[in-house]
């Protein structure tokens, strides 16, 4: 074969590997190639109550809660001591949280920033996810963002060296 002939192999092939522009290509490899049911997405449900009254339940709503289902935040609100049903309340702060909301946003806050992020990283995503093909699936998120991770160990010995007072860490 001539060089010719490689180089032209190698081009289609490098296409045939590029993403589209639409979509930031998937960092994280999380499905299973192994055949066997995932075991993660089996989620269990509380457990079955026999109600007071027949009569008294609520009528079924489709596509929207069921009293088995699980509520991780409200659980865990409850397990705090906290009122889970304020939860329920709807969108927005709190009367309970006012003051705290103030008091951290007082050099300003960007209501929007959310929305910004993420489309900051999936830009971010897009440009990073062009060069990161392999033959073989493998997660490239740790890849994209090793420039943005911090060292913790090293961070920490900085902070000791100026004299700062770190919690203790596990040895390395």
């Amino acid at each position: 074969m001539r060089a010719s002939h490689v180089a032209l192999i190698a081009l289609v092939g490098l296409a045939a590997c590029s993403t589209s522009d639409k979509e930031p290509r998937v960092l994280h490899e999380l499905r299973t190639f192994s055949g066997e049911p995932e075991e993660f997405g089996i989620l269990p449900s509380k457990e079955l109550v026999q109600p007071e009254s027949y009569s008294a339940l609520p009528s079924p709503t489709p596509g929207g809660s069921n009293r088995v289902d699980l509520t991780p935040k409200a659980d865990l609100v409850a397990a705090l001591g906290g009122n889970p049903a304020r939860l329920q309340a709807g969108e927005g702060i709190g009367a309970g949280d006012a003051a705290l909301v103030k008091s951290s946003s007082r050099f300003g806050r960007d209501d929007q920033i959310k929305a910004k992020l993420k489309a900051e990283d999936k830009q971010y995503r897009r440009t990073k996810g062009r060069f990161t093909w392999s033959l073989l699936p493998r997660d490239d998120y740790n890849y994209a963002y090793r420039r943005q991770s911090l060292e913790p160990y090293a961070w920490m010995q900085r902070y000791r060296r100026a004299g700062a007072q770190t919690p203790a860490a596990p040895p390395e």
